[in-house]
């Protein structure tokens, strides 16, 4: 479905420019983009040496934006493609009067041109687009090579966070970080007795609502 283009989002974006990095248009194919790279200084965008963790599809950023006020020692990117949607969550951002979160408009293909090998400490995987099927699982976010580029941006002891209300799609996660040499454990039953921390996304918000299960996984380095 066509998204359409948000009233006055030039003006909005503008407004939101100090924390909403954008990838450069340059180079459109992505096999060559990613062998010319454009390194974001992560320590120059927050000001700091804190750990950073990195949300690939924010959304409207509820997520990142509640992960970032619990944790204000801890920096966050959060990624989206569509600039419609990554101007509420900067504005949700500023809204909240957070130091510790960027937003980056980017697609996940281009990101090992714009991140350093060893540089993230952990990668939020929320609810991503399951592409049922054989014939699109090279479009989801835990295909081999976006799994590999993952890898390569964790420190030594990185960690995947997966959620997902999709179990097949679960379950093929599941086994491509385990391909990868990450040690997985599926944590769902933790989440619901709060045993662990689980910062509701916009999404999960609903499925709870209708009596959805969660599945939630970490993948450990």
């Amino acid at each position: 479905m066509r998204i359409r283009r948000k009233k006055h989002i030039d003006e909005r974006l503008k407004a939101v420019s100090d924390i909403v990095l954008f990838s450069d248009l340059d180079i459109m194919n992505v096999n060559l983009a990613v062998k010319e790279k454009k390194y974001l200084d992560l320590r120059s965008i927050f000001g700091n040496d804190n750990p950073v963790e990195l949300e690939i599809g924010c959304g409207k950023g509820g997520f990142i934006v509640e992960k970032a006020r619990l944790h204000p020692n801890t920096n966050y990117l959060a990624v989206e493609l569509l600039s419609n949607i990554i101007v509420m969550a900067g504005e949700n951002a500023k809204r909240a009067g957070l130091s510790n979160v960027r937003f980056f408009n980017s697609g996940a293909d281009y990101l090992p041109r714009y991140i350093k090998d060893g540089s993230i400490s952990a990668v939020h995987l929320n609810f991503s687009p399951p592409f049922p099927g054989d014939r699109y699982k090279n479009r989801r976010l835990t295909c081999d090579r976006l799994v590999q580029n993952y890898r390569n941006f964790l420190s030594e002891d990185g960690v995947i966070y997966q959620k997902t209300d999709d179990r097949e799609f679960f379950e093929f996660s599941y086994s491509q970080f385990e391909k990868f040499g990450f040690t997985v454990n599926e944590v769902s039953d933790l989440v619901y007795e709060n045993k662990i921390e689980n910062v509701l996304t916009e999404y999960e918000k609903k499925f709870i609502e209708k009596g959805v299960k969660i599945n939630y996984l970490i993948a450990k380095k």
